[in-house]
């Protein structure tokens, strides 16, 4: 989890470095670390708890690599320059908005307010704002303030040092003798009764609960496209959370998630079940 005194980053696909420096300038003022992107060789694998040779839908090639690489970063932020041609954006940009692990993700992108195509396509693939260059710059750090999604550190530290609720502990109780069904019905009771941060947690919880339990159904691509998900949950919680060992069960997952990959489909029924750990909690 990040630390108080670490930025939180935003993410930028642009190549135009002078233009560059107007958004690093307006977002170090806020706050934020800007990370360039300039062109897509430098989106490369590496070896998060997202395997890039098996992602969700079978991506392949750069678009599984992105997933990668936002799924490590955890980007407050993404930003598309649609003219940039070194970045294939026509095909990230509908990824990023549909992927269950990066959907979540505030996208805003800008263009020669002339091409016209370019701002309704990007519109069209969920882009969170589309604007026209010189309305973007004019209008830079309203856009940050309002679509970047910004995790309060204190207030989850607060929230995690919380107890459990009677419906997570039910949950858990599930979880542990391997009723992931039952599990997640019960944490998703919890979550929606928490309205503070620490419901995040519960939400944690059982989209590890679901994944294991479409291992267990036999149903590779379903306990795959959970593990897309689970990272953006469980990345921001602390180590330990009202009494909930979350590093450990984040490790659990990471190692679950490999074993399943190194499989494939076609052997997912010599996945060995004991690597499916109970969680470790005080209640």
């Amino acid at each position: 989890m990040p630390q108080p005194s670490e930025s939180p980053v935003i993410l930028g696909f642009v190549s135009d470095l002078l233009f560059g420096v107007k958004i690093e300038s307006t977002a170090a003022r806020l706050g934020f670390e800007v990370r360039w992107i300039e062109h897509a060789d430098i989106v490369a694998p590496q070896d998060p708890l997202i395997p890039p040779r098996q992602p969700a839908e079978h991506l392949v090639g750069r678009g599984a690599a992105l997933l990668d690489l936002l799924t490590r970063i955890l980007p407050a932020l993404i930003i598309f320059d649609l003219n940039n041609n070194d970045i294939p954006w026509r095909e990230w940009l509908p990824l990023v908005k549909s992927a269950p692990a990066t959907r979540r993700m505030p996208v805003l992108c800008f263009a020669s307010h002339v091409d016209v195509e370019s701002i309704n396509y990007a519109r069209s693939c969920g882009a969170d704002e589309v604007l026209a260059r010189s309305r973007f710059v004019e209008y830079l750090p309203q856009l940050i303030r309002k679509h970047a999604r910004i995790i309060d550190i204190e207030a989850m530290l607060s929230a995690c040092r919380e107890p459990l609720s009677g419906l997570a502990l039910k949950g858990l109780e599930a979880f542990n003798r391997g009723d992931y069904f039952l599990s997640h019905e019960e944490l998703e009771l919890a979550w929606n009764q928490d309205s503070g941060p620490g419901r995040e947690l519960y939400r944690a919880i059982l989209q590890v609960a679901v994944a294991y339990l479409q291992i267990v159904r036999g149903n590779y691509r379903g306990a795959m496209k959970m593990f897309l998900r689970v990272r953006q949950w469980i990345d921001p919680l602390p180590d330990e959370c009202r009494g909930v060992d979350v590093a450990r069960l984040r490790s659990d997952a990471v190692q679950v998630h490999r074993a399943l990959e190194s499989l494939g489909p076609e052997r997912i029924d010599q996945f060995d079940r004991i690597l499916l750990r109970p969680v470790h909690y005080t209640a």
